[in-house]
């Protein structure tokens, strides 16, 4: 027996209690364990074996720690049919969660016990692989075809009171693991209840399952791993035990060697390590009570729902009282969304939308509140306006937060007789949503402000980013040069509506225009607009024709009619017929003659210009981890997280071909695409933006 797995006798039972902190993973000690304590109970007589995890949790799932290292045995999948295969009645007792090969071991048992809290779950797909220890062969002998694939395809957590109507879990029990499990284990021997091999189970009849792998990888815009999964369900329907175990193995392993699962993993370490910042080490947060938020709109309403339903009382302030109510019924419609789901009750609703909310008109309001955020219009001289009240009126030590999508967040502190409380908190719309939180640190931003930022992060459970003060930080400054990109190829030839679809088929939940018409086209006009007045570059490629269809008061869905026109109730646009008349006019009045472009020239161009400037963002120190990028784009603007993010994959390309491309772009424009200094330097050294990371964990 290993340390990892503690025995004991009670009666007839022999009791397995998993003691691998903090998750109970199933590391090779743990497998080693449950191995020696079956065949140990079995060698002293025991009728019966109860499993259960010491601590907070049953089995999490594997050991990270072993993630990428070379496989040792005993493998989980002949663990989990040395379980099923005992002479001895096997029950697991769950309790938090039962994930990926967690579940699967409890599959290997022969009756499952919970308590109501615990989880159970299959979220292999979400690492860009399957179920590789029998979750295919005997969840769908378990509970069928149909609630199998939900389960697998979408690797959610499903609830112990579900789980139990769907058949996975035999009883849900009030009380401790150990306790209800020897109970449910003494009265099932009482009874002389058989044993339950869910691999001796009839398999499901098949379906058409090549429809069904289709409709998957659709719906997944890409994503292999759910559609893979199906060809394992196939296989347990259409082979015996014995032969469906070996095939979901052989997809497990060809998975195991993809892009997409170097992508996912990738996304699922660099989302653990984005906040971990060796400067904050050590760093105390101040204190954070209680929130102050300035303006009431979309983005306002959207922080202050976040703000409540992480359980901090929000002080809410509008420039005079009917904006004020109209601000509480924007956080009363986010919150019934919210109730609807079940994530409150109505008494926790009431709660929210009274004593937690106050309403002010008055910034005296905020003279208590230990954190305030503005979220006014984005224009320099409002904001200034703002900070230098609030200068005035917030206590010693409170934090004062703007929320400013690209203005200069030094600018904004020295506007202030306090700079070192000043910080930039980038929400993403809507706010109470979106999981991005950018921190924008100035240049005399206090470390322990920037620690509360990441804090306040932590409590509304945001994926936060620190990023440096330049126009548009990290996510926008990258967005505005992928977007030219973009611009450029329709000058040249391409539609807006190809670009589309390109990007989308290549795993983007939208394309750039389809993504301006949702934000509303007032806002790149609005930046289009500053920067002529500011004075653009003579050699800068800058395009009117969506001014025109702005100047007509049509700013995309909110209107009705941007890029693509929309009808009331139907999902999605239409082209609209006048943007493309208006690009063919501009393109008439530059003198150009378009060409044609392939999609995979359109996702080539597209994406060097994204990793060029992120290498640049990089390289500037405005983000400083090439994960920073990777999680930002993949959180805040709808990148393909099976790809890992930009810098992942151009890892993946090659840097050097990807830096053979960008030269070959600047012959045509070399003031778009000069070459990112430190994407120079790494091809150079033959190094990758991976081994920035490392070296910067």
């Amino acid at each position: 027996m290993t340390d990892a797995i503690g025995y004991e006798r009670v009666g007839d039972i022999a009791v397995l209690k998993a003691q691998n902190p903090p998750v109970n993973a199933l590391g090779l000690d743990v497998r080693q364990g449950l191995v020696d304590g079956i065949e140990r109970a079995e060698s002293e007589g025991a009728k019966a074996v109860l499993i259960y995890g010491d601590g907070r949790t049953y089995f999490a799932g594997a050991d990270i720690r072993e993630f990428g290292k070379p496989p040792q045995g005993p493998f989980l999948p002949d663990v989990c049919t040395r379980i099923e295969s005992s002479p001895l009645l096997v029950i697991s007792a769950l309790h938090g969660t039962a994930l990926g090969g967690g579940l699967e071991i409890a599959l290997g048992s022969h009756y499952r016990i919970a308590v109501p809290s615990a989880r159970i779950g299959l979220p292999e797909v979400l690492i860009g692989v399957m179920p590789g220890a029998g979750g295919t062969q005997r969840l769908p002998r378990l509970i069928g075809i149909d609630a199998s694939v939900d389960v697998i395809t979408s690797g959610r957590q499903v609830g112990a009171k579900e789980a139990l109507s769907l058949g996975i879990l035999d009883r849900v029990e009030e009380g401790e693991p150990r306790e209800i499990g020897l109970a449910y284990a003494q009265e099932l021997l009482d009874q002389g209840a058989p044993r339950r091999a869910i691999s001796e189970m009839p398999a499901p009849e098949a379906v058409d399952f090549d429809a069904l792998y289709d409709s998957v990888l659709k719906k997944g815009r890409g994503l292999l791993a759910p559609a893979v999964a199906i060809r394992g369900i196939q296989a347990c329907c259409e082979l015996p035990f014995d032969e469906g175990m070996k095939r979901e193995r052989e997809l497990f392993m060809e998975l195991m060697s993809t892009d997409q699962r170097q992508g996912m993993i990738h996304a699922f370490f660099s989302e653990r390590a984005v906040s971990k910042l060796p400067e904050l080490k050590g760093v105390e947060p101040r204190a954070l009570n209680s929130l102050g938020v300035i303006g009431g709109g979309t983005m306002g309403a959207g922080i202050a729902t976040a703000a409540l339903l992480a359980g901090l009382p929000v002080v809410m302030l509008e420039m005079t009282p009917e904006a004020a109510e109209a601000a509480k019924g924007r956080i009363s419609g986010n919150l019934q969304g919210a109730l609807k789901r079940g994530k409150i009750s109505q008494e926790k609703f009431d709660h929210l939308t009274g004593e937690a909310l106050t309403l002010a008109t008055d910034y005296d309001a905020l003279s208590d509140v230990d954190l305030v955020i503005e979220a006014v219009f984005e224009e320099m001289g409002v904001k200034k306006e703002v900070f230098g009240k609030l200068d005035a009126v917030c206590k010693k030590g409170a934090i004062l937060a703007s929320n400013t999508s690209y203005l200069d967040v030094n600018e904004i502190a020295a506007s202030t007789s306090r700079p070192e409380d000043v910080i930039g908190l980038h929400f993403f719309s809507p706010a109470h949503v979106m999981k991005l939180l950018e921190i924008v640190v100035a240049d005399k931003t206090a470390l322990d402000v920037v620690a509360t930022g990441f804090e306040l992060g932590k409590r509304l459970k945001k994926i936060s980013v620190r990023a440096g003060v330049c126009d548009g930080f990290i996510g926008n400054r990258i967005l505005a040069t992928y977007r030219k990109a973009a611009d450029h190829m329709v000058l040249d030839g391409a539609s807006p509506y190809q670009i589309d679809k390109a990007l989308t088929d290549f795993g983007f939940a939208m394309g750039p225009f389809a993504v301006a018409d949702l934000a509303g086209l007032d806002i790149g006009w609005a930046v289009r607009k500053r920067k002529r007045a500011e004075g653009m570059d003579p050699r800068e490629r800058d395009s009117s024709y969506m001014d025109k269809i702005c100047e007509a008061g049509n700013f995309g869905q909110k209107t009705g009619k941007g890029y693509y026109v929309y009808e009331a109730g139907k999902r999605g646009g239409t082209p609209n017929p006048e943007v493309t008349e208006l690009i063919e006019a501009e393109r008439a009045e530059k003198g150009i003659t378009p060409k044609e472009f392939t999609d995979e020239e359109i996702v080539t161009r597209y994406m060097a210009a994204m990793v060029n400037e992120a290498a640049k963002v990089v390289g500037e120190g405005i983000a400083r981890r090439p994960l920073d990028v990777d999680m930002t784009l993949l959180f805040g603007y709808g990148f393909p997280r099976y790809r890992g993010g930009p810098l992942k994959w151009a890892d993946m390309q090659g840097l050097d071909t990807l830096l053979a491309n960008i030269k070959s772009y600047a012959e045509e424009d070399d003031y778009f695409w000069q070459p990112a200094p430190l994407l120079e330097q790494l091809v150079a050294e033959g190094r990758t933006f991976d081994d920035l990371n490392k070296e910067n964990s």
